[in-house]
């Protein structure tokens, strides 16, 4: 029989992209919007590490291309 009150510990090696409460765990943990984290999944898959190296990526090319001040 099924528990109703106790869940699971979500997997935080993935990414489920159809769990709105992951979605929103993980926007908050890595401090992107829903569109930024779709695009990242959708280029290296699911896995939180390689979501997180890629973002990282996005970032410092998108560093390198501002002018400086």
């Amino acid at each position: 029989m099924d528990s109703l009150t106790k869940r699971e510990q979500p997997d935080r090696s993935k990414i489920n992209m159809h769990e709105p409460f992951e979605v929103k765990y993980w926007t908050h943990a890595l401090g992107v919007s829903k569109e930024e984290l779709k695009k990242a999944v959708d280029k290296v898959g699911n896995a939180a590490a390689a979501v997180r190296k890629e973002l990282a990526a996005i970032k410092a090319r998108e560093a390198e291309t501002r002018p400086s001040t």
